[in-house]
């Protein structure tokens, strides 16, 4: 797709690259799928009926896909909108290039300093391929799960294998069909896939139907892929009538990555696969002290325990890993948290963001911390769970 010239009412001015003083991985980004996702990638008796974009009486751009609709292409990419055009985009020129367009993305993570990051899918697959493994055809469902990860593979991945962590998805109502695309991406280079935080939410088997999810764990054990749990994949929270929904659901981030994050625990996959990694994106980190004192309390006090060999909260900092913009007043339990589980993010496209200032942040809210420290909590970490390649010189020194 061509870039499109910025229009000054919807775009800030384009702004100048920021000093790099801090190495970042950046572990939650998103692409925005273009129109030509899918075409020539599904199989011949199948391509017609593949996701795509349309434009609507009202001349926006949503996709189709078997008859529904998915509006709001542009799933919240408002980054370098000017603050009174930072609801969601209707059309692909009304965005920056870079939420659609791999070279476009690696330029302004260029002028933000960011060195690689993992982008999670956006609207027409739901964060982890929900859209596709809840089809009403289950045979084309399972093809685009295939062209996704192909595009995102042939068109994002290939074209700068040094700054983006392939992240896929699978279909996941298939647990023999989910095992074969782990393994095929797994062959060519990806690192993670998307999975629902909550699974029974969205029409899976929940994590205790063992029949269902163990050939599937076991599959990421055995490629050492990271199942990576964005907010949102399978819902937000019970919102009461009458309350405002954005802002509610906004603000509880932390408090959907804590509930997934204790059935995830409390599955006993972390304690049966001790190389099993999970990593939670978006939730910040502000509850993950409090859920280790708690489950400490369980074990010494409650005794509420499973009754494992292990402590839950050691399961927890062996397994999972955890994800920041900033958390300004909670970065500093992240010794109790554990400094090699925690990671960041700058969440482009989206409205949390800090694109194109985040080695700013860094420096404004962490500032006080040891350049140790910073190094393994800004790419270190993250490099060293997704498997990816740091350059030379990892800063700050």
């Amino acid at each position: 797709m061509e870039e499109t010239e910025l229009s000054e009412e919807l775009f800030l001015p384009e702004p100048l690259p920021r000093q790099v003083k801090y190495t970042v991985i950046s572990v939650d980004d998103h692409v925005v799928e273009p129109p030509h996702t899918f075409e020539g990638r599904l199989p011949a008796d199948l391509q017609e009926r593949a996701p795509k974009v349309i434009d609507t009486p009202q001349g926006q751009q949503i996709w189709e896909f078997e008859g529904e609709l998915f509006t709001q292409a542009g799933m919240n990419a408002i980054a370098g909108r000017r603050p009174t055009q930072r609801f969601e985009p209707f059309r692909f020129d009304q965005m920056r290039p870079s939420c659609y367009d791999v070279d476009a993305r690696v330029r302004d993570m260029d002028i933000n300093g960011v060195w690689a990051a993992v982008n999670f899918p956006s609207m027409i697959t739901g964060f982890c391929g929900r859209v596709f493994f809840n089809a009403k055809d289950p045979e084309l469902g399972k093809a685009c799960v295939r062209a996704w990860n192909d595009w995102l593979y042939e068109e994002w991945y290939l074209a700068h294998p040094t700054r983006i962590i392939p992240l896929g998805i699978a279909f996941l109502s298939d647990p023999e069909t989910a095992v074969a695309e782990i393994h095929r991406n797994a062959d060519r280079g990806f690192t993670g896939i998307s999975m629902p935080e909550r699974p029974h939410l969205i029409g899976l088997p929940t994590l205790w139907d063992r029949a269902h999810w163990d050939p599937i764990f076991r599959a990421c054990v055995e490629t050492d892929t990271v199942v990576s749990l964005h907010v949102g994949s399978s819902g937000g929270l019970d919102i009461p009538e009458g309350a405002p929904g954005l802002q509610l659901g906004a603000t509880l981030f932390g408090q959907l990555s804590l509930a997934s994050c204790a059935e995830w625990l409390w599955s006993g996959y972390p304690y049966e696969n001790p190389t099993l990694k999970i990593a939670m994106s978006e939730g910040g980190i502000g509850w993950v002290a409090m859920l280790l004192d708690r489950l400490d309390n369980l074990i010494d006090r409650s005794g509420y325990g499973a009754g494992w060999d292990e402590r839950p909260a050691d399961i927890v900092k062996r397994n999972f890993w955890f994800c920041t913009i900033d958390d300004p007043s909670t970065i500093d339990t992240r010794h109790r948290i554990g400094v090699e589980n925690i990671m960041m993010e700058t969440d482009f496209p989206h409205g949390d963001g800090t694109w194109p200032d985040t080695q700013l942040v860094i420096e404004k809210l962490w500032g006080h911390i040891p350049n140790n420290e910073l190094r393994m909590m800004c790419s270190e970490n993250a490099a060293k769970l997704y498997r990816h390649p740091l350059p030379e010189v990892v800063l700050p020194l």
